[in-house]
């Protein structure tokens, strides 16, 4: 069966939310946030120290929208992927990955030197001008978003759970205000799903269960 290692609201939260929308049996293992500093056990499984760590097997995968792409392909036929000769699989793939290398990385710095450094190495400029950047970038949502209900293929698929996940974060850190209005209606429809609310309401049972801090982790404060 697949395990996924998980903190609350991490970046795992798209295999966790994928997981469910799939339907596929799974072991969810909760970890306090950072792993790497938390549960330092974690690291004799991913030297990383990060999440998600998806386990199927022989199989280990510590990227998450790797991880999304890798289990559309367990269910064939599944909507939630785009094959390849489909129209629409050229920009699925590229909303896919840039859902964390372009729209989630700079969020990552804005949380750490606004939040997670130590008050003197802390670097306002740095957190304000990463906001700037994610917020130019988040221009293709509002764009895509302001045309069609979901990103691409005129449906909802991976790549919207993917991308969802900057989204959320961004929200941790009190920016939805500055989104466009079309990425704000494409935020709501998303996060009424109803496979998107269950994970909410099971990583935190999970956590609680696990004795570790259902706190979302961008809340989380040294």
């Amino acid at each position: 069966m697949i395990e996924l290692y998980h903190s609350v609201s991490a970046r795992s939260f798209r295999v966790l939310w994928l997981l469910e929308e799939l339907g596929l049996p799974y072991r969810l293992k909760m970890l306090p946030f950072p792993p790497r500093a938390m549960a330092r056990s974690f690291l004799e499984l991913n030297p990383l120290g990060t999440v998600p760590l998806l386990i199927d097997g022989e199989q280990r995968l510590t990227e998450s929208s790797a991880i999304c792409q890798f289990l559309c392909d367990f269910v064939p036929g599944t909507s939630l992927k785009v094959a390849p000769g489909d129209a629409a699989y050229a920009a699925y793939l590229n909303w896919l990955f840039m859902s964390d290398a372009t729209l989630t990385f700079p969020l990552t710095l804005v949380l750490r030197y606004t939040h997670f450094e130590p008050p003197e190495r802390r670097q306002p400029q740095v957190a304000q001008d990463y906001a700037r950047w994610f917020l130019g970038r988040l221009r293709a949502v509002e764009s895509a978003t302001s045309q069609h209900e979901y990103l691409c293929a005129e449906r909802f698929t991976a790549a919207d759970i993917a991308v969802s996940y900057a989204l959320m974060l961004s929200e941790f850190l009190d920016m939805s205000s500055q989104w466009g209005p079309a990425t704000q209606a494409y935020w709501q429809r998303l996060r009424a799903r109803p496979a998107f609310v269950r994970s909410l309401a099971i990583e935190r049972q999970a956590a609680i269960e696990q004795g570790v801090d259902p706190t979302p982790s961008p809340l989380l404060r040294p």
